[in-house]
């Protein structure tokens, strides 16, 4: 599957001037994250698994 066909949205902990946001893509077995400035960099991409140890982490240390 390549980066274009996959469905991104914008963090939701995304300012709205524009700088510094994110934009994830969500697969059953992966989960993407790219620059929302830069969308023809490649995506960073972890396991499903890996996200959700670490949105676990990211939630309880906020």
């Amino acid at each position: 599957m390549s980066t274009t066909e996959l469905n991104w949205f914008k963090s939701s902990y995304s300012g709205g001037d524009g700088d510094n946001c994110i934009e994830v893509s969500l697969h059953p077995d992966a989960v993407h994250v790219r620059d929302s400035k830069d969308t023809d960099r490649r995506p960073f991409t972890v396991s499903a698994a890996a996200w959700s140890d670490f949105t676990a982490y990211a939630s309880a240390a906020s």
